[in-house]
């Protein structure tokens, strides 16, 4: 599942919560919304931070997109002409070079014209290990984390069943929306990978 977004100390002081009386709820659900989090958004924000992350890819372009930013660092870049089983490193900036606008191994091989030629089509052919990921993640994405917990600690995804006023009835509502309340969901989409 990877590392939570947030700690059980820092939702409390966010919640301005002082009792245990909801603790276990509460470290329950840290790590599933981190991960519901990390899943909306397609990337892990932390967790190759420290650990390095390896993603393998065929060419046939001129660049290799890495599904994980802000990139930290490059370990390598190797190439296999044998699906994969073996691999050689590359040399940065006489192979390659990191496009760091665009989080992207870029050839440094040009054409005639200067247009860049394509990493060599090999299935499994190009593997590029990195770190990537916030030390501190931002305080806005922190915030729409801690609301995002906030939102299911009050259920208010779930069933509710208000009784009416003066009443011995109880009417069932069912929550139809199967969206995150708009404030959440605006910043998660400012942090959601795209690969266009």
């Amino acid at each position: 599942m990877g590392a939570s977004l947030v700690t059980l100390a820092e939702y409390k002081t966010y919640a301005g919560i002082s009792s245990t009386n909801q603790d276990a709820e509460i470290t329950a659900l840290i790590p599933m919304i981190s991960q519901l989090v990390k899943t909306i958004c397609g990337r892990t924000f932390v967790d190759y931070v420290n650990d390095s992350k390896t993603e393998v890819f065929s060419g046939g372009r001129p660049n290799l997109l890495l599904s994980e930013t802000p990139v930290i660092s490059i370990a390598g870049v190797e190439y296999s002409t044998d699906f994969g089983n073996t691999y050689t490193s590359l040399t940065e900036y006489t192979d390659y070079a990191f496009d760091q606008e665009d989080s992207t191994i870029i050839t440094v091989s040009r054409d005639s014209r200067g247009y860049p030629i394509d990493f060599p089509k090999y299935i499994n052919g190009y593997k590029v290990t990195y770190y990537a990921g916030y030390e501190t993640l931002p305080t806005d994405l922190k915030i729409a984390v801690l609301d995002t917990i906030t939102y299911y600690v009050k259920h208010e995804g779930s069933v509710h069943s208000p009784k009416a006023p003066g009443t011995n009835t109880v009417q069932i509502e069912y929550i139809t929306n199967q969206k995150l309340p708009a404030h959440i969901s605006r910043v998660l989409d400012l942090y959601a990978a795209s690969f266009n």
